[in-house]
């Protein structure tokens, strides 16, 4: 039960970003206390041993971190660190394929299309987005700019168009001829989003501008230690400040008139107590439509995630069909699968007509060829490798009717769209857990519901805004109706990935900074 009946400030839900605001707070001298249902902090920032008796902790949820500012490592002085990885990515085609990374990626470009011209246009395109972020992302942690400010900070009005007035489709078949180049662009603008390249919503623009502003550089890195490394130096960071963080209490309501709000709660112990605390200003790590919930107010539209979520541990790297790449570089970077610019928009058509895509596109990540630390000592001296996959084009709708048998049906159709590059199927690559079964794992959207409150499995709760001002936002994007309580979570405006970012913001804006 919580040490005291008031605090300044009651945080609801122990996730990453709940956690950096806690942190922030605490360290300004303010009384917090974080409330977290579940018997762990993290979220879906966490790592796990995902297979029985099997010495490989994976980061089960989310997996990599690029929006996560310098800032906020040094602010709270934490003690986490990245890798980066070798290599950018790559993409098979028949028995030949695209690496992107070190010395021979323009000749990889030129075996595949024949010329220069796709390399060239490349560089070009990735030196434009590099620039906006530099000049949009330490705006992150800055209160909203205006939209003509943030257009005036970018300072190109062909780049402004691009980005945040035409769909990325136009500038993709601008700029780039081959198809497979096309795709690899595109699925930056489709992780966690179900869009298509030309949808009028600009919904696919938001998603792509979130993944190449990161850190300023647009790359996306390996947490050492893995994923829990990161919210465990939080958690760290928070109870050296004086924060006091209580498992298990599930919070049930809240009732506020904007100046002081009551938080009602239930704790999942041996008697189930309930009971409530008093608190100046209410921070909710967690979705709109929780927060509707739990302030009785009108919920907010249903959000609908899009994703397959394959966690697997190997005994080894499969051999793959093109015999000119090392499967330990494929693999070091983003390994796409079946994205080429045409399978995307099948696969997007298929979705939106009811159907699972006949041909699934994923994108594959070995996080243990970066940072081997995360398997136990035997495992990597045997070569054992984890495999994350992460499929694009399924919403959730689609697992409505029989979740179990759809997930079923497209694990089975996502690896054999996998197979189809490799020398070998990953089945035979698989390790065993210590009762024989296969280590492998999928959750869908609708699984990630259940066990993380996702809604529909939006794995940014909704859908992502322009980090701009508009009518409906607050100075920093974390603001409600109620004056005094305030959302931390991906819901945020400028929120969505492990950014710590919503917290931050929803710290800075206690404190009236």
């Amino acid at each position: 039960m919580p040490a005291h009946t008031s605090y300044d400030v009651v945080i609801v839900g122990g996730g990453h970003n709940g956690l950096v605001a806690a942190a922030y707070l605490a360290r300004a001298g303010r009384s917090v206390l974080v409330m977290e249902r579940r018997g762990n902090t993290g979220g879906a920032a966490v790592s796990t041993r995902p297979f029985d008796g099997v010495d490989a902790r994976l980061s089960r949820y989310s997996y990599l971190v690029s929006l996560l500012p310098d800032k906020i490592v040094r602010d709270l002085g934490l003690k986490f660190a990245v890798r980066k990885r070798t290599v950018s990515s790559y993409t098979p085609k028949g028995t030949g394929g695209l690496l992107v990374g070190g010395d021979g990626t323009r000749e990889s470009f030129a075996r595949l299309t024949g010329g220069d011209r796709e390399y060239e246009s490349w560089q070009d395109f990735y030196a434009m987005t590099g620039r906006v972020g530099e000049r949009v992302f330490p705006t992150l942690t800055e209160p909203l700019p205006t939209r003509e400010a943030l257009r005036e900070r970018i300072g190109d009005e062909t780049v402004w168009r691009t980005l945040f007035e035409e769909p990325i489709g136009v500038a993709i078949e601008k700029r780039f001829a081959d198809d497979l180049v096309r795709g690899v662009v595109l699925t930056d603008a489709l992780i966690g989003t179900f869009a298509d390249a030309h949808d009028t919503s600009l919904l696919q623009n938001r998603c792509f501008l979130y993944h190449v502003i990161g850190g300023g550089t647009g790359d996306w890195d390996v947490p050492v230690g893995g994923m829990g490394a990161l919210t465990d130096a939080l958690a760290d960071a928070a109870r050296a400040a004086g924060a006091e963080i209580a498992v298990l209490h599930e919070v049930t309501g809240i009732e506020t008139d904007g100046k002081r709000a009551e938080v009602a709660f239930r704790a999942d112990g041996a008697d189930g107590a309930e009971g409530t605390v008093a608190a100046g200003h209410v921070l909710v790590n967690a979705s709109p439509q929780a927060l509707a919930a739990l302030l009785g107010d009108e919920p907010p539209a249903p959000a609908e995630g899009a994703q397959l979520k394959v966690n697997m541990l190997l005994r080894r790297l499969p051999r793959l069909r093109d015999r000119s790449v090392d499967p330990r570089d494929a693999f070091s970077g983003t390994f796409h699968v079946s994205e080429g610019y045409g399978q995307l928009a099948t696969a997007y058509r298929e979705a939106a007509e009811g159907r699972l895509p006949s041909a699934p596109p994923s994108e594959i990540y070995c996080h243990s060829l970066t940072d081997p630390s995360i398997l136990g000592p035997e495992l990597a001296a045997q070569g054992y490798q984890t495999l994350t996959l992460f499929g694009l084009h399924t919403p959730a709708s689609l697992f409505a009717a029989d979740n179990d048998a759809a997930r079923s049906e497209l694990l089975a159709a996502t690896l054999a769209e996998l197979d189809s590059y490799l020398a070998e199927p990953i089945a035979d690559c698989l390790a065993l857990d210590e009762n024989g079964e296969p280590c492998i794992e999928a959750k869908t959207p609708l699984d990630l519901e259940q066990e993380l409150r996702l809604p529909g499995g939006h794995i940014f709760h909704r859908d992502l805004a322009f980090p701009y001002a508009t009518e409906s936002t607050g100075r920093w994007g974390v603001e409600t109706a109620h004056a005094n309580v305030l959302l931390c979570g991906a819901g945020a405006v400028r929120g969505g990935g492990v950014s710590g970012v919503p917290g931050h913001n929803a710290a800075m804006a206690v404190l009236g900074r």
